[in-house]
């Protein structure tokens, strides 16, 4: 890992955001490039609006400013910060500096969900991770060691997550992590007996790994949902993580039906990184 991007908007859970990066890039020996997005409007980009050039320069010099009190951090001591100001129209611009970056991993902060208010779905860091095809690491609190030790990571073994399981596996094995690959058997249409679990995982291995190795990392666990299954099992084991899986453009919908991951990252209350389709 030699670059990790944090978008920030210099609130408190950018502040979370930036720790976490920081802790990931002194084991890494990485560069954090922060990043602020100036959000204007379509006709702010015109070259009839006449105030167009002070309105830049204004909102451009405030976030200038806003960096210099932002950074100055001790936990980023001794770590390489490059401040960058983007002028953006939609918020995929962020994919688009990761990937000329070419970034390791976007860390964002969130405040989840409080109660039936689901601030996740439609902030800023739902849009970032609705176009990242980089992963992205969002979390809620203020960061503690960040060593993901144990990572939990849902799958159904169909065709359709050969990609994002192959780059899960990938992430985590340059981290010494264990993933634990959880299978959520639920108590409705999608039941399946523990053989036809078990037929389904070793066909996915053999195209995926080219042989049943890995069947020992697979946990079967029965709940009445995904999420349910997902949250109590990493609960279970102390997990350090959660991993998912996302769609892209068509929002955060999980390779899972409905929208699993975006219930996941509201309600987890560890850190949940996404990793695109």
């Amino acid at each position: 890992m030699k670059k990790i991007i944090v978008p920030v908007d210099f609130s408190e859970h950018s502040v979370y955001a930036m720790e976490a990066a920081a802790i990931l890039a002194k084991r890494n020996n990485a560069q954090i490039l922060a990043l602020h997005m100036l959000e204007l409007s379509e006709s702010s980009f015109s070259e009839q609006a006449t105030n167009q050039p002070l309105n830049s320069i204004f909102f451009y010099k405030r976030a200038e400013q806003e960096f210099e009190t932002f950074l100055k951090q001790d936990f980023l001591k001794d770590i390489k910060v490059i401040p960058a100001i983007k002028k953006y129209k939609v918020f995929k611009e962020v994919n688009d500096v990761a990937k000329h970056e070419n970034a390791d991993l976007i860390i964002m902060g969130s405040h989840g969900a409080s109660g039936l208010n689901e601030i996740f779905v439609g902030s800023n860091t739902e849009r970032v991770v609705r176009h990242s095809e980089t992963p992205v690491l969002v979390v809620k609190s203020k960061p503690e060691n960040m060593k993901f030790d144990h990572v939990v990571y849902g799958c159904d073994f169909t065709d359709e997550s050969i990609s994002s399981y192959i780059k899960v596996t990938k992430f985590f094995a340059k981290m010494d992590s264990q993933v634990h690959l959880l299978y959520v058997n639920l108590p409705d249409f999608a039941f399946k007996s523990t053989n036809e679990m078990e037929a389904r995982v070793a066909e996915f291995l053999k195209k995926t790994e080219g042989n049943l190795k890995k069947m020992k990392d697979v946990v079967f666990y029965s709940d009445y949902s995904i999420e349910k299954g997902v949250l109590n099992y990493s609960a279970k084991i102390g997990a350090d993580l959660i991993a998912v899986s996302t769609h892209g453009r068509k929002g955060i919908a999980h390779f899972f039906e409905g929208s699993i991951s975006e219930d996941i990252a509201n309600h987890s209350v560890l850190p949940v990184m996404t990793f695109r389709i």
